[in-house]
């Protein structure tokens, strides 16, 4: 049990690294959490910072999220009494966490979709391809990133039953990251209701 906790922990703080706050302040002077949407994301770096410190975010943000589960295959590695297949799952579940509520940040994080993106491709790359494509597919087509990442994390539990041959308890641990997901999207889902929504200008 002391496995478990340890790597979740570790996946959390992990997690916390918050690289939107961080980049935002080195590069343009300010906390993204005080502009656009106020969201300690990529898509909010993208608006207010732009598109090279936009990549960067994006690109740390997915790392947290590899690196996470590389720790816990090692420790699973190294304590080989622990079901490894939980112990993943759990990490990239905490590394999502921590990127939400983030303990270095005031608890005031991103959505946690490029991390869990980052979880995705190391847990099964098949799935996490796949949900990656069909959210820039919806992405396209409705210019709304929140469409595209709510409706790719109602699909990651799908894909996990029917591709991941994945245990009982992994499939609740992608359930409770794909419900992390959507919460965090409570106010876009509000906005999508009430044609409010920001959309992506492909023109600039």
């Amino acid at each position: 049990m002391t496995i478990y906790i340890l790597v979740s922990v570790i996946a959390y703080f992990i997690g916390s690294i918050s690289f939107s706050v961080i980049l935002s302040r080195k590069f343009a002077g300010f906390d993204v959490r005080d502009k656009g949407s106020k969201n300690a994301g990529a898509t909010n770096v993208l608006r207010t910072v732009g598109k090279k410190v936009a990549a960067l975010t994006l690109l740390c943000d997915v790392l947290k999220g590899v690196i996470a589960i590389v720790i816990a295959i090692i420790a699973g590695k190294i304590w080989t009494d622990v079901d490894m297949e939980i112990l993943k799952y759990l990490a990239g579940f905490f590394a999502i966490l921590g990127h939400t509520f983030p303990i270095f940040f005031e608890f005031r994080g991103g959505k946690g979709v490029a991390t869990a993106l980052g979880v995705l491709i190391t847990l099964n790359w098949k799935i996490g391809l796949i949900c990656l494509i069909f959210a820039l597919i919806i992405i396209a087509f409705t210019r709304m990133v929140s469409v595209g990442s709510i409706l790719s994390a109602v699909l990651y539990p799908i894909l996990t039953v029917f591709m991941g041959e994945a245990s009982f308890g992994a499939v609740i641990i992608s359930i409770l990251i794909t419900l992390l997901v959507i919460f965090n999207h409570r106010e876009n889902l509000k906005r999508i209701k009430n044609g409010t929504e920001n959309k992506l200008s492909f023109k600039k």
